[in-house]
Formats: C-alpha cells, sequence, structure tokens
C-alpha cells in the first residue's frame, strides 16, 4: 500500500502531466493539493484510510468548494471494510471518493465510473431516456426516484440489449450549495462591503470571501495579523500567493501593525482601519490592484 506522501506525489505528477496547474502540495490542511485547467478547479485530499476524515475537516473543504467554484474529491487507498475497487465511487460527507485508479481513467482517459458504494450495496443511476418506452416498468427509474443496484442494471442492459447506466462525471463543478457565511473577528468589515466570509481553521490562510451578490468578481483569499510577527507573515505570503493563482482569487493581507507597508512580498496589505472607510468593494478592490501592481 501507497504512504500518503507516495499517493500525492503520484497525484501531482498526475496531474501535471496532462496540462493541470498545481499548488504546493499542503498535507496538514482541509485540502491538500488544488489543481486547475482552464475553468476547471480541483479541490483534492487524501488519506490512506478514507474513514480517517472527520466532520469538521470535510465542512470546511466543501465551504472552499463552493467559494472557489471548485470540485472536492477525496482519494484514498482504503476503508475500513477493505481496499477501494478501481471504477467505483464511495461518499464520505457527501464528498465523492474515490482511488487513486479511478482518478487516473478520469484524468486520463476520461472513463468516469458509474457505480456508487453505499449502504446495501453497489448501485447505479439509469438513464432514464434510455428506457422511455417501458415506462409502466421503469417509471421509477426514468424519474430518478431511486437508484438501481449493479445487478439490476446488468440485468436491463442484458434485455434492452443497451447501455442503460449512466457515467458520473465528478471533474464537473458540482451543485452549488448555501455557503455558511461567518461575519465576525477581523473580517467583520468586509461583511459591510457585501463580502460573504468563511473563516478557516484547516487551511494555510484565515479567510475567504465572495461577494454575496454576484460572481462577477474573484473571491479574495486573506491573512489576518492576529498578532502575528512580520517575519511570520511573510511566510504566509508563500502559500497566500501559490493557492491564490490556482484559484484565480485575489490575495490580501488585513493587518493592524503601522509599521508594516503597502504589500509583504507582492501580496497588498490593506489596514482594518482603512478597511473600516471604504464605501463599496470597488474602492477596496482598486487598492487592491493599485498595491498589487507597486
Amino acid at each position: 500500500m501507497l504512504t500518503r506522501g507516495q499517493l500525492l506525489q503520484n497525484i501531482e505528477k498526475l496531474l501535471k502531466s496532462q496540462g493541470y496547474k498545481t499548488s504546493d502540495i499542503y498535507e496538514q490542511g482541509s485540502f491538500d493539493i488544488v489543481a486547475r485547467k482552464n475553468l476547471l478547479i480541483l479541490l483534492l485530499k487524501t488519506f490512506q484510510n478514507i474513514d480517517s476524515i472527520n466532520e469538521s475537516n470535510a465542512h470546511e473543504m466543501k465551504q472552499l468548494a463552493n467559494i472557489f467554484l471548485a470540485s472536492p474529491i477525496i482519494i484514498g487507498e482504503k476503508s475500513r471494510n477493505g481496499y477501494l475497487e478501481e471504477g467505483v465511487i464511495y461518499e464520505r460527507y457527501d464528498i465523492p471518493t474515490i482511488g487513486f485508479e479511478t482518478l487516473k481513467n478520469m484524468i486520463m482517459y476520461n472513463e468516469y465510473p458509474e457505480i456508487l458504494a453505499d449502504r446495501g450495496g453497489y448501485f447505479v443511476k439509469i438513464d432514464g431516456n434510455v428506457i422511455k418506452q417501458y415506462r409502466a416498468t421503469m417509471y421509477k427509474y426514468e424519474n430518478e426516484i431511486v437508484r438501481a443496484n449493479a445487478e439490476t442494471a446488468m440485468i436491463l442492459e442484458e434485455i434492452l440489449n443497451t447501455k442503460v447506466t449512466l457515467d458520473i462525471d465528478l471533474l464537473k463543478q458540482p451543485k452549488k450549495e448555501d455557503i455558511e457565511f461567518s461575519d465576525a473577528g477581523d473580517t467583520l468589515d468586509l461583511s459591510k462591503l457585501g463580502y460573504g466570509v468563511v473563516s478557516t481553521s484547516k487551511s494555510p490562510f484565515d479567510a475567504v470571501a465572495k461577494m454575496r451578490s454576484s460572481d462577477e468578481h474573484s473571491p479574495l483569499m486573506a491573512n489576518v495579523e492576529k498578532n502575528r510577527t512580520e517575519k511570520t507573515l511573510k511566510r504566509m505570503a508563500v502559500p497566500l500567493k501559490d493557492l491564490s493563482m490556482v484559484t484565480t482569487s485575489e490575495p490580501v493581507f488585513i493587518i493592524n501593525n503601522e509599521k508594516i507597508k503597502e504589500s509583504i512580498g507582492t501580496i497588498p496589505v490593506i489596514k482594518s482601519w482603512e478597511l473600516k472607510e471604504f464605501e463599496n468593494s470597488r474602492e477596496l478592490l482598486k487598492m487592491i490592484k493599485e498595491r498589487k501592481e507597486n
């Protein structure tokens, strides 16, 4: 069995070989690596045993995926019941969970899994369009009221002599869910400018924010001072820049320290009192742009 480090290296190598831009690896957070290809963004987390993920980690991962319009996927080697099977989707806290070979098939060959592992066995999604002529017996499948187990699907395909199952595209942007914004603390003034803020505890940044009213502007990815030294803030600027580039976010520091100038590295700095004076988000974005260019 691969170590988690080996699994991560294999994933990074796979993604880069297929033209994805990847972030650095961040093993201690709610995600390990972010990858982007054109408009597709993947937020990936690895475990040897997929049952190791906890609810708070999964919740933060899903929140960030919603902010970045990314597809969250957990990749592992085994569960408490045994090794993960190729071509099968497992789920942990509503996050699609697969083995490395399944990811490889999707990334390299556009071969998507059909089978969902759940309590009670293996299931597939039936293509209602294929079996519309059998309305009397297939009504519940056609309307996706229930899933068919894999054995039933095989029998249907044998009877109809055609494929009736649907591939499940885990790489497409998932259905948008409600984001639980936490408008408090150092980022409260962002809320007053129309941003919804998600504070993080398991990520290499302190918060992300997006406009509540639209997806027109890129999300903000922010670190706040929290009595950190300038040396610590400079160290934090590295992952902030790295991840903002892959997720197409605007990186920013929100701090109180008067001694720190208008940027840390190449990351714009907004002082807390400046944030309070902005009347709208346009003024904030204008200052971020100016300080980024200086």
